[in-house]
């Protein structure tokens, strides 16, 4: 069932393209144009099928019944507020960056129908080449609608993720922020300065789970270096977290306390069985 007649997705990278792909493929929109700043990439999305025409100007967001800004953290208010002249008055526009406050803020007093996205999912590696099948299917859409956001136009966006296959969830964008930096940008904060901790003369002796607990350590440098500062306060928070259970757990080796060391073992094995 087509829910948008018309849409626009700027930035084809992993998850502007999957998304293209996961809309085509669902029948969701009549049209999907993309535009890279790269324009190989956009002929590149168009190759593999994830959007029906490749371009280079944003001249064509100007009957766009949806547009998509899939760029990185820093350039998306850029962009928003470089097209939002040339929209219609009822385009609705979403963006799908991994921090949410600053963006919703700013943007939503610019665009009327804008409405902050977040899909939970993708993987470390970035990029149309590494496109594959349909990410979203059993994945979380957080979306962060600005407190006067029009109820109707909310729900179309959230049928949207839901017939690409995704489980929506509604939290503020301060919420967002909150949360997401304990369970995502921390995380890559730790596999970063992990990875970093060990020698490089080690490396070649390491194990599985050397590798399992820094895979997303792989990320963007420049991408992720942008989403840590853009939401440094909470993260700054949730690294003090951290840091104290490391330091839990150092002085319960420091003092020998095998009973206390099991105790957060065993607190950290139930908590992850929670995740599956």
């Amino acid at each position: 069932m087509i829910i948008f007649k018309k849409v626009v997705i700027i930035g084809t990278g992993l998850i502007g393209g999957s998304i293209g792909l996961a809309i085509k493929r669902n029948r969701l929109a009549s049209q999907v144009i993309g535009i890279s700043r790269e324009f190989k990439n956009a002929q590149r999305a168009k190759q593999i099928g994830a959007v029906d025409k490749a371009s280079s100007t944003f001249e064509v967001v100007q009957d766009a019944d949806l547009v998509i800004l899939a760029t990185p953290v820093d350039s998306i208010m850029q962009i928003a507020l470089k097209i939002a002249p040339q929209l219609k008055a009822d385009c609705l526009v979403i963006d799908v960056g991994s921090t949410k406050e600053k963006i919703v803020k700013k943007l939503s007093l610019k665009i009327p129908n804008f409405i902050g996205c977040h899909p939970l999912a993708g993987s470390e590696k970035s990029g149309i080449k590494n496109l594959v099948g349909n990410i979203f299917p059993g994945s979380i859409c957080v979306l962060t609608p600005s407190a006067k956001a029009n109820k109707l136009k909310l729900n179309r966006i959230k049928k949207l993720w839901e017939r690409m296959g995704s489980r929506v969830i509604v939290l503020s964008p301060r919420e967002h922020d909150r949360i997401l930096s304990f369970t995502s940008h921390l995380v890559h904060a730790v596999a970063f300065s992990l990875i970093n901790t060990v020698p490089d003369r080690f490396l070649n002796l390491s194990s599985g789970g050397l590798k399992d607990s820094t895979r997303v350590a792989s990320s963007d440098p420049c991408l992720w270096s942008q989403i840590f500062l853009s939401n440094a306060k909470n993260l700054l928070t949730s690294i003090s977290a951290f840091q104290t259970k490391l330091c839990d757990l150092k002085l319960a080796l420091k003092n020998k306390d095998s009973g206390l060391i099991i105790k957060i073992l065993t607190t950290a094995k139930r908590k992850r069985e929670i995740l599956g």
